[in-house]
C-alpha cells in the first residue's frame, strides 16, 4: 500500500459548485476508483485560500496503468469535465501533472 497526498487551487467563484458536485460524486465514478486500487480517498478544503489536499491509500501493483484506466473512462471524463474548471493548478506543480503531488514526510498509524 502506498499513501498518495496532493494540493491543487479552487477557483474562488466554484467553491459551492466543488462542494455541490462532491457531496454526490456518481456511483459510477467511485466504482471505478475503487476498481483502481483506491481507497480511503478524502479531499479537504482550506478557506479562504481555496486549497484543496487530497489524500488516498493505492493499494494496486502498476499505479500508471490503474491511473491510465481511470483517464480514459468516458463517464470519469465527463465527470472530469465538470469537475477541472473549478480547479485552479498550482504554480509550482511539476510537468505533467495537473494537481500538485506531495512528498509524505510522516504517518502514524
Amino acid at each position: 500500500m502506498q499513501r498518495m497526498g496532493m494540493m491543487i487551487g479552487l477557483e474562488p467563484h466554484s467553491v459551492e459548485r466543488y462542494r455541490e458536485l462532491h457531496a454526490a460524486v456518481w456511483p459510477q465514478v467511485l466504482a471505478l476508483l475503487t476498481a483502481s486500487n483506491i481507497r480511503n480517498y478524502t479531499i479537504f478544503l482550506r478557506e479562504p485560500e481555496n486549497i484543496l489536499f487530497g489524500t488516498w491509500e493505492y493499494h494496486g501493483s502498476d499505479f500508471a496503468a490503474d491511473m491510465a484506466k481511470i483517464a480514459a473512462d468516458p463517464t470519469n471524463q465527463e465527470w472530469w469535465s465538470l469537475t477541472i474548471p473549478c480547479q485552479r493548478p498550482l504554480a509550482t506543480r511539476k510537468e505533467g501533472e495537473w494537481w500538485a503531488s506531495m512528498e509524505e514526510v510522516f504517518h502514524l498509524d
